[in-house]
């Protein structure tokens, strides 16, 4: 993720990578996920009333009041005043506190970031902050949201005699039932906090409001951070409201991650439910590229199939799963959401006398059969079926969504990765590639409506590209109307990514391409206008794990089309190009008729959006004259939703 180069160097002295700091992002996550507030921490003095550990050193404490007293007194941390001065909400204490023990534990001032060799250096060192907004933004970040001290008592205590904002729309839950949602959403990763009184039996939680939030901008480059300033639940980013109620009455209270979690399973039923239409699958089983490149993976590598222990995640229909029985697979399980279309699976399944049902009567006689079909989310799938760990030969799924990320089921396929299948096992497909190019008029709606009958109707077609320059298009596009070369923007390598490298940014450069099919011999010497840029996918069936026949799954204009077409992102106004070096205008900005650039510069940015399986895309395009001037046009923001 890019960083905002307006940033100080005392911010960037205290602002870490987290990618470096496995004990906070990794360990840190898996206690969590163990964590019971109702266990309080022993603090080694055997007094179970001292359940408050100092910020800065050992001294443990029975309440927030003394605690907080001591750190104003002894370490120059006025947490109320602090609090006040820079109006903390809930979650802003909660990073505060995150935050400064993770400096405590670097022996690195919290509020200047001077490294000391010593805890007992650091405490010499301590003095009274200097309240600024700058100071805030250096734990303004959703990871100080994740506890650095596993049972912190201090996160779901100190809020008890703070007057945070009321909010009298926050919904009441019962335990059981949060509990059920979390089992039903599955791995919640990192924002799970939860804050308890022993003695409470009954929850509330945060409504989750504005769960939208604009991108910022800065000097026409794109915070990207901002675009990924979210929460992440199960793996996926959600944002957040600040608001919090309290009530004295209700002591036990629940963070606004069940809610989001609550708005996930909504979400969830929503696109498994649409998978419940036949019109889509027979959509999917119609791509020949599509179906074309799994069977070929599948019935023509039998040194990877024969024998093979296989699970489908996602089978829709189960045809990938009729495959690799067909294929020699000695068990093949099959996982949908999808009630409707685990049912039909089975049947499927059974009518080709490939369904496996066990054992038949008393006797040892068992079906040929391989399939065992599975209703769920493959990571319920323990619930439903008992599979060793790290156990599957095979993991086979078509996980792909539109721009390839949109609505996938990456992270669940990454899931099953990581629980069942065995070292060095085979994933299909194992590469996905995303590739972008630059596109001309034709791209548009403008060459339609310029002659509908005879009569001209630019406007709606002015009007149409205008709205294309906010909203992505998903639409096939004719390779004769791609003006530049191709660019590769990322590439994923399935048996090793991380969930994380699903937000990226990457900076590709675009030239025009030395033959335009769709310009005249007495046009070449005019600029070409590029209208914008389509992204497009490969997944690849390499020969590391189909050795056999490897195969390719392509979804470029210059291919067969597929379902999942292209995605169009459209500049708000079009870039000149050229490959030769006109006669300059040296006044006029570069990529206008007067002056063409002589390549395009785009620096891309793709990360999981605040709605569950949606994507945000931010482009930042500049063009590069002929004699090395440059024009950078503002930054773009494209929801995928």
């Amino acid at each position: 993720m890019a960083t905002n180069p307006s940033k100080s160097n005392e911010v960037e002295q205290l602002v870490i990578d987290t990618e470096d700091d496995e004990d906070y992002d990794d360990g840190q996550a898996e206690g969590w996920e163990d964590w019971n507030a109702d266990e309080s921490e022993d603090n080694g003095d055997g007094d179970g009333d001292s359940e408050f550990k100092c910020l800065f050193c050992e001294s443990n404490f029975g309440s927030c009041g003394s605690f907080f007293e001591h750190c104003a007194s002894v370490h120059y941390f006025d947490f109320a005043g602090i609090k006040k001065s820079l109006d903390l909400d809930f979650y802003g204490c909660v990073k505060l506190v995150n935050y400064i023990r993770r400096m405590v534990a670097r022996n690195t001032c919290w509020s200047c970031g001077q490294q000391c060799m010593s805890i007992e250096e650091l405490q010499n060192h301590l003095h009274e902050p200097s309240i600024s907004k700058e100071l805030k933004q250096f734990w303004d970040d959703e990871k100080y949201l994740q506890p650095f001290r596993e049972g912190d008592s201090l996160l779901y205590s100190f809020d008890q005699d703070e007057d945070f904002e009321e909010d009298e729309s926050i919904p009441f839950v019962h335990q059981e039932e949060l509990m059920k949602i979390r089992e039903e959403v599955g791995n919640i990763c990192i924002n799970d906090e939860i804050m308890v009184d022993t003695d409470a039996s009954t929850s509330f939680a945060s409504n989750g409001k504005g769960m939208k939030e604009q991108a910022s901008t800065s000097d026409s480059s794109v915070n990207v951070t901002s675009l990924s300033h979210k929460e992440k639940v199960n793996g996926i980013c959600v944002q957040h409201d600040s608001s919090y109620q309290k009530k004295t009455d209700m002591p036990l209270k629940v963070s606004f991650a069940n809610v989001a979690a609550s708005e996930i399973r909504k979400v969830n039923e929503s696109y498994f439910g649409s998978y419940s239409s036949f019109g889509i699958h027979r959509e999917m089983l119609s791509d020949k590229v599509r179906m074309d490149a799994y069977g070929q993976a599948i019935l023509k590598n039998p040194s990877l199939l024969n024998g093979a222990t296989v699970l489908d995640v996602g089978c829709g229909t189960g045809i990938l799963s009729l495959f690799a029985a067909q294929a020699g697979a000695s068990r093949v399980i099959a996982v949908d959401a999808s009630a409707k279309m685990a049912s039909v699976a089975t049947q499927i399944a059974k009518d080709n006398g490939l369904l496996w049902i066990g054992n038949v009567g008393n006797g040892d006689e068992q079906r040929k059969g391989v399939v065992e079909v599975v209703h769920g989310m493959v990571e319920d799938l323990d619930k439903s079926l008992q599979i060793k760990p790290h156990s599957i030969d095979v993991l086979l799924s078509e996980w792909m969504g539109y721009c390839l990320l949109y609505e996938s089921m990456l992270s669940s396929v990454l899931y099953a990765r990581d629980r069942w299948l065995k070292p060095g096992g085979a994933i299909l497909p194992d590469t996905a590639t995303m590739f972008a190019a630059g596109f001309g008029r034709g791209g548009t709606s403008l060459p339609f409506w310029e002659n509908v009958y005879g009569f001209s109707m630019s406007c709606v077609g002015k009007e149409l590209v205008e709205d294309a320059a906010e909203v992505p298009i998903v639409d096939v596009i004719d390779s004769r109307d791609i003006v530049t070369d191709t660019a590769a923007l990322q590439t994923f390598d399935l048996a090793t990514m991380r969930l994380d490298d699903l937000d990226f940014t990457s900076c590709i450069e675009l030239q025009p391409t030395s033959d335009c099919p769709t310009k005249s011999i007495d046009a070449k010497s005019e600029p070409t206008w590029c209208h914008g840029i389509v992204l497009w996918f490969d997944t690849g069936f390499t020969s590391r794990f189909c050795r056999e026949t490897p195969a390719n799954l392509s979804t470029s204009p210059y291919t067969a089309k597929t379902h999942w077409a292209q995605t169009i992102l459209t500049f708000k106004e079009p870039i000149a190009l050229s490959l030769e070096n006109p006669n300059l205008e040296k006044s006029a900005p570069v990529g206008t008729e007067c002056c063409p650039a002589s390549k395009i510069q785009l620096r891309i940015s793709i990360a999981r959006a605040s709605q569950h399986r949606a994507i945000d895309i931010s482009i930042e395009p500049s063009g590069v004259g002929h004699d090395g001037r440059k024009w950078v046009w503002p930054a773009q923001i494209f929801n995928l939703l």
